[in-house]
């Protein structure tokens, strides 16, 4: 059911009855449908109730027998659910639906909503980070955040423990916003309950998953960009060199947004993420007032002053501009191109570097960086193979 990329920006018609909300759901919840495959069979058949009669054949002419779409039974139960945790569904085109997110190219179709949903029109800053987070970590998100709220941002973040937490907690008298990786009634950690019930009261949980949903490794990811997609900026708070905060960061890139982080110790593993960010060419910052600096909109060149005045004496020569800085966008092109040219068979450095046709000075770094964060694999030989 492997389908091209569906633009986002096609218009689609959100439902209007329940029925269509049911075949919305339905749809999404049918085997083998995820996100692209949704809007593309949208795209093509105009309507989820006649996506869903096409789907078996479209199935078959897969290659799969035997399909069935999701049974309504399972649906209705899902709703039911929904309606006792207090649970609204906003659905992809409607005025509720967070227009951030429409400008990402995998939106979700439908989101479960718990709270004050006026908050998604809103102006978002993610703050994410260590689940580990060090004290200092954790009374930096706290002071951020509660900063950035009241400047009036809404602080987005994931519900985890460590820099999330801490994020939430002081964000929650401005406006804070929970994405979850499973159900939107489903609490995780455990410990967050309290804090999810608040959250549910003063701000917003958000899910695209079902209702009841358990969270699993494989949601977490795909929840990362729902975090990136909605901000105007992320900001990483401590994050090892392998870790969900590098996720994120990487979404919020292929998404348009603004990556920023705090600078840690070079001897802290929980900052050497940041570090990385920061060396790659993500903005640095310290306070509140650094992250309101980076994502102001540019002022609007001042109109020319038409009056003659006498000419001036020449300009001293400029000084030689310093050597440029790697951007962090550029590097994350780079990364992409690699593991596009990795697959499971190994291939040698040195082919690698001149497929790119890029000088090696350039291209091992790079390769370095991706062995450490595990999705390159280095084998005997000089040979690498995507992890």
């Amino acid at each position: 059911m492997a389908a091209d990329l569906f633009s986002s920006t096609q218009t689609l018609t959100p439902p209007t009855t329940e029925e269509e909300r049911l075949s919305w759901l339905r749809l999404l919840r049918s085997r083998r449908v995820g996100v692209t495959t949704f809007f593309r069979l949208m795209h093509e058949h105009g309507s989820a109730d006649a996506a869903l009669t096409a789907l078996p054949h479209v199935a078959h002419a897969a290659g799969v027998s035997g399909y069935e779409t999701c049974p309504l039974p399972v649906i209705r139960k899902e709703m039911q659910a929904a309606r006792k945790a207090g649970a609204r569904l906003i659905c992809y085109g409607e005025a509720t639906y967070p227009k951030a997110l429409t400008e990402i190219p995998d939106p979700p179709p439908v989101l479960w909503a718990i709270g004050d949903i006026s908050l998604l029109q809103r102006p978002m800053v993610a703050l994410v980070g260590a689940r580990n987070a060090s004290s200092l970590g954790t009374r930096m998100a706290r002071k951020m955040a509660a900063d950035l709220a009241a400047k009036g941002m809404v602080v987005v973040s994931g519900l985890a423990r460590g820099v999330d937490t801490a994020a939430h907690t002081a964000a929650l008298p401005g406006g804070t916003i929970a994405v979850q990786a499973g159900g939107v009634d489903v609490i995780y950690p455990v410990e967050n309950t309290a804090l999810a019930d608040s959250i549910a009261k003063q701000g917003l949980r958000l899910s695209e998953d079902p209702i009841g949903l358990q969270p699993q490794a494989r949601h977490f990811p795909k929840r990362n960009r729902i975090i990136s997609g909605l901000s105007k900026a992320v900001v990483v708070i401590e994050a090892a060199a392998r870790s969900g905060s590098l996720i994120t960061a990487r979404n919020a890139l292929d998404q348009g947004r603004e990556v920023l982080a705090v600078p840690g110790h070079p001897f802290d593993g929980r900052a050497s993420g940041t570090n990385m960010l920061i060396r790659d060419g993500a903005t640095l910052v310290r306070s509140a007032a650094d992250v309101m600096e980076a994502i102001a909109e540019p002022a609007a060149p001042p109109t020319p002053h038409v009056e003659q005045v006498p000419a001036a004496p020449p300009a001293p020569a400029a000084a030689p501009e310093s050597p440029p800085r790697r951007k962090l966008r550029d590097m994350n092109n780079l990364h992409n191109e690699i593991l596009q040219r990795l697959g499971p068979s190994p291939l040698a450095e040195d082919q690698l570097i001149r497929d790119l046709d890029l000088p090696a000075r350039k291209v091992s770094p790079e390769v370095v960086a991706l062995e450490l964060e595990g999705k390159i694999t280095r084998v005997p030989g000089g040979m690498l193979c995507k992890a």
